[in-house]
């Protein structure tokens, strides 16, 4: 199934929400679970111009890393000035959440550093995921990349346990059949 932006961002604003309701329920943090959701949902705009780089070409080395952020900073630059000179402000701190360049509204909003951890905590769910979900559906080619994906949410699950109580709570129904779910 070839997987388009929308959904994944859809899915990943999805599980982000979900990770910071639970992180705020079960572990006494302060996620602001709505920015969470709007953040996840923006976190990939630059790909409407970029397109996706496959995640073991991007971090093969710092190189390619850093010249990949440029660009993505660059892509989304570009999408920002496409908006109205009065809505930049508001969706640049969406793009840029945590790193300094959304604004005064991204400092007021609570610790967004944790908030884009869970974010990426809640991309590499996703992806984990599609992984399994093509998989399961006989596609052999993403059984590596479900291998190093589930690493990567593991090491991620040690340090966030809303994380960990995701995967062990949620990620076993996703690739179930609606009789599955309902039965």
């Amino acid at each position: 199934h070839e997987e388009n932006l929308s959904e994944h961002c859809m899915e990943t604003a999805c599980i982000a929400h979900a990770l910071a309701v639970i992180g705020n329920r079960r572990f006494g943090k302060y996620y602001n679970a709505e920015r969470a959701a709007l953040v996840a949902l923006y976190h990939d705009a630059s790909e409407i111009i970029t397109g996706d780089m496959p995640t073991p070409v991007k971090y093969h080395d710092a190189t390619i890393n850093e010249a990949y952020k440029a660009v993505e900073a660059g892509a989304e630059a570009s999408l920002l000035a496409t908006l109205p000179e009065d809505l930049r402000g508001v969706y640049g701190t969406y793009f840029f959440a945590g790193d300094g360049r959304g604004g005064s509204e991204a400092a007021a909003d609570g610790d967004e550093a944790y908030l884009r951890r869970l974010v990426k905590a809640a991309d590499k769910i996703s992806a984990l995921i599609k992984c399994v979900d093509e998989r399961r559906s006989g596609n052999a080619e993403f059984a590596s990349a479900e291998d190093t994906c589930r690493a990567a949410v593991e090491a991620v699950a040690a340090e966030l346990p809303e994380v960990a109580d995701f995967v062990e709570e949620f990620l076993p129904s996703f690739g179930s059949t609606l009789d599955q779910l309902l039965g």
